[in-house]
C-alpha cells in the first residue's frame, strides 16, 4: 500500500531544528538517538530532500540521522559513512555490516579514488568449493548456510584506510551513534520485521534465534525495542583500538570459530586470513557520456565489480540505438525504449560473463578495462540489436572480443544475487561519497558471531563466496575467470557511482543502489533517468523497475500496462513480471544546493542541513 506524506513531512521538521552546516573546524560529537525509524514497510511516497550545504543518503532513518550529526559536527563524507555504517549494521543487519565488504568511491573536489573493501576467498578455499559429491554445482541454498561461503571480511579495514586518507574527527567518535543505539535500543524496522518473518534459516544459529526471537520463539515484530549489547562491545573495541580488534585477536577468533565449528557446512577461514586482509586502493573506471549539449564523465568502481562496466555498456551502445530520441509517455518508458534497453543489457551480461572478474587474478581485453567501453566497439556490439521499428529481440548473445584474440575462459552460467546496502554523501568541505556495502544474501551465511562473554547479540557474516562461480569450468574443461581461488576477491555487481560534468570537473550525482545483479539496471536507471530524461533524483528513482539478466525481460510487478507487455511481446520478448525492490540512495548537486532522492520501496530517507 502507499501510506502517506507523513515522513517527508517529519524530515523536513527534523532538518529545522538543526542550523546550517558549515566549513568550519570540526567540533565533539554529541550524538543524540533518533526517537522513531520510518513507520512503513510498503511501499512509501517520497518527494526527495532539498539541502543547502551537506547531505547523506541511507538505507534506515536512524543510519541517516546518525551521518547528519556527524556532518553537523564538522565531519567528513568519510567520517559520516563510518558511522552510518555502524548503525546500518545495527539497524537493518540483513543486508550490511561488520561481518561484510564494502565498495567506496571518494571525491575530495579534484580526485577520485575507488576504495576496494572487498572479501577474499580465504587460503584454503579451492575451486571445487560448490561442487557436490557428484561434481555438480550445488543448490544456492545449500551453500549459503553455514560457514563455507564465508569470505574474509573487509569493511573495516576498508574504512579504516578511507578515514586516515580523508577523515576528519577522531576515529573513535564516529562508533558512537551505533554503540549508544546498541545499548538503549532501537525500535525493529517494519523492513526487518517483514524480514525476520519470512526467514527460514537465521534462527537454526543459537545465537541468531536468542536475540532475534521473542520468549515465544516467535520473530520480534515492528516497533519492539531491541538491545544488541554483544555488537555495542565489539564497536567499542574497535572505536578504541581500530579495525585490527576485527581482524585480530578474541573476536577473529569468535569469526574463525563459527565458520570452522559450523556442524553441517564449515568453512575454511583462518585467523590468518583474518590477519592479512588488505584493502586496495584503485583507479576509478570512467567513462564518457554525452547529452546534447552537456557532456559527463561517469566513474565507478573497477573490477572485481561488474557494475561500471555493465553501466557503461549498456549506455554507450544506447547511444548507438536511437534511443535518446524516446521520451518517456505518461511518465513511463515506452516498449520501444525497454526494447532497445534489454538487449543492450543482454550484450553487456554477455560480456560481464565472459570477462569480469578479480584483476590480480585475470587480464583484461585488450590489456584494459577500458577496452570494454570503447566507442568503437561498443558501437560494433550494438550493430546487433534491431533498432527497426518493429525489431525483434536477439535469438543467442554472444560476447563480444575487443582484441579479436582466442578466448581464454568459459562464461560464466547465471547464478543468484542477493543483499547490499547503498550510502550517498555530500559534506560541507567539497567532498563526495558513493558506498554500496554488503554481506550478499539477506542475512548473510545465516550465522552471528557472539564472543559467548555473557551478552546477548553480535554480528553477522557475509556468504560472499557465492559470488564466485560455483562450476570453475565448462564442460570441456575452460576455466572461468571468476572461479574460486584463494585469496581472490569474488565479481560484484555493486555500482557506487559518482556522475561530474566533463568540463568543469563539477559533481553531478552521487548514486546506487543494492539488488545483486539488478543493481546495475537500477543504477542505470536513475542515471538515464536524470541525465537523458530530466528528471529529478527522486523521480527517477520512483520510475519503474526493468531490466534483463540476458533471458527474459523483467519488468516490476503491477507498474507497467497491458499494452507496453503486449507490445513487448510482440517483439518476441518473453515479459516477467516480478517484485524488484530496489534500494536506491541518490544525491545530486543543484544551483542551491543539492537535492537527494531515496528509495519509496525501502525506508531510507535524506538528510542535511
Amino acid at each position: 500500500m502507499r501510506t502517506t506524506k507523513l515522513l517527508h513531512t517529519l524530515t523536513i521538521a527534523w532538518g529545522c531544528l538543526w542550523l546550517a552546516g558549515c566549513a568550519t573546524s570540526p567540533t565533539p560529537l554529541q550524538y543524540t538517538p533518533l526517537l522513531q525509524p520510518e513507520g512503513a514497510s510498503a511501499i512509501t511516497e517520497k518527494t526527495g530532500w532539498a539541502t543547502r550545504t551537506y547531505a547523506v543518503a541511507a538505507a534506515n532513518p536512524l543510519a541517516t540521522d546518525a551521518g547528519r550529526q556527524v556532518l553537523q559536527a564538522g565531519g567528513s563524507a568519510v567520517d559520516t559513512a563510518i558511522a552510518v555504517q555502524m548503525v546500518l549494521a545495527l539497524v537493518e543487519p540483513q543486508s550490511s555490516g561488520i561481518g561484510g565488504g564494502a565498495f567506496l568511491l571518494h571525491f575530495d573536489g579534484k580526485n577520485t579514488q575507488a576504495f576496494d573493501g572487498r572479501e577474499t576467498a580465504p587460503a584454503g578455499a579451492t575451486p571445487s568449493l560448490f561442487l557436490d559429491g557428484e561434481g555438480k554445482p550445488m543448490p544456492f541454498i545449500d551453500a549459503v548456510v553455514g560457514g563455507r561461503a564465508v569470505g574474509v571480511p573487509g569493511t573495516v579495514r576498508m574504512l579504516a584506510l578511507a578515514h586516515r586518507q580523508h577523515g576528519r574527527l577522531p576515529w573513535a567518535e564516529l562508533f558512537k551513534p551505533a554503540i549508544a543505539l546498541a545499548t538503549q535500543g532501537f525500535r525493529v524496522s517494519p523492513r526487518m520485521a517483514t524480514l525476520l518473518a519470512s526467514e527460514q534459516h537465521l534462527f537454526k544459529d543459537p545465537a541468531a534465534a536468542a536475540y532475534f526471537l521473542d520468549p515465544q520463539g516467535q520473530p520480534w515484530k515492528a516497533g519492539h525495542l531491541l538491545r544488541n549489547p554483544e555488537l555495542a562491545a565489539v564497536l567499542q573495541r574497535i572505536a578504541d583500538i581500530g579495525p585490527d580488534a576485527l581482524m585480530t585477536g578474541g573476536i577473529a577468533q569468535a569469526i574463525v570459530n563459527k565458520v570452522r565449528k559450523h556442524p553441517g557446512n564449515p568453512g575454511t577461514l583462518s585467523l590468518e586470513d583474518m590477519r592479512t586482509y588488505q584493502p586496495v586502493v584503485r583507479a576509478p573506471l570512467c567513462f564518457e557520456y554525452t547529452v546534447a549539449p552537456q557532456d559527463y564523465r561517469i566513474c565507478g568502481m573497477p573490477p572485481p565489480s561488474s557494475g561500471a562496466v555493465a553501466i557503461g555498456q549498456i549506455l554507450g551502445m544506447l547511444q548507438q540505438t536511437g534511443a535518446q530520441h524516446l521520451p518517456l509517455v505518461q511518465g513511463m518508458p515506452t516498449a520501444d525504449w525497454l526494447h532497445l534497453y534489454t538487449e543492450a543489457a543482454r550484450l553487456a551480461f554477455a560480456d560481464r560473463a565472459q570477462y569480469l572478474a578479480d584483476p590480480a587474478f585475470v587480464q583484461p581485453p585488450a590489456g584494459s578495462w577500458s577496452s570494454l567501453l570503447a566507442p568503437a566497439y561498443l558501437a560494433s556490439r550494438a550493430r546487433h540489436i534491431d533498432t527497426s521499428p518493429d525489431g525483434k529481440r536477439m535469438q543467442s548473445v554472444l560476447p563480444g572480443n575487443p582484441d579479436a584474440t582466442a578466448l581464454a575462459y568459459a562464461p560464466m552460467a547465471d547464478q543468484p544475487e542477493y543483499g547490499t546496502s547503498h550510502i550517498s554523501i555530500v559534506d560541507a568541505y567539497g567532498n563526495a561519497l558513493a558506498m554500496t556495502t554488503t554481506i550478499e544474501d539477506g542475512w548473510g551465511a545465516r550465522l552471528m558471531v557472539n564472543r559467548g562473554v555473557g551478552l546477548s547479540g553480535g554480528f553477522l557474516l557475509n556468504n560472499e563466496l557465492t559470488d564466485f562461480s560455483f562450476a570453475p569450468s565448462d564442460a570441456s574443461g575452460k576455466p572461468v575467470a571468476n572461479r574460486v581461488q584463494p585469496g581472490k576477491r569474488p565479481r560484484s555487481s555493486m555500482a557506487p557511482t559518482l556522475v561530474f560534468e566533463k568540463g568543469t570537473g563539477q559533481l553531478v550525482m552521487s548514486a546506487g543502489s543494492p539488488g545483486g545483479a539488478f543493481i546495475i539496471h537500477f543504477t542505470a536507471k536513475t542515471l538515464y533517468g536524470t541525465l537523458n530524461w530530466g528528471l529529478n533524483a527522486q523521480q527517477a528513482i520512483n520510475l519503474p523497475n526493468f531490466g534483463t539478466l540476458g533471458g527474459p525481460t523483467l519488468l516490476e510487478d503491477k507498474r507497467f500496462s497491458p499494452e507496453t507487455i503486449k507490445a513487448l511481446q510482440a517483439r518476441d520478448h518473453t515479459v516477467v513480471e516480478m517484485p524488484m525492490p530496489s534500494g536506491l540512495q541518490a544525491i545530486e548537486r543543484t544551483s542551491t544546493g543539492y537535492f537527494g532522492g531515496a528509495d519509496p520501496r525501502r525506508e531510507g530517507i535524506v538528510l542535511g542541513d
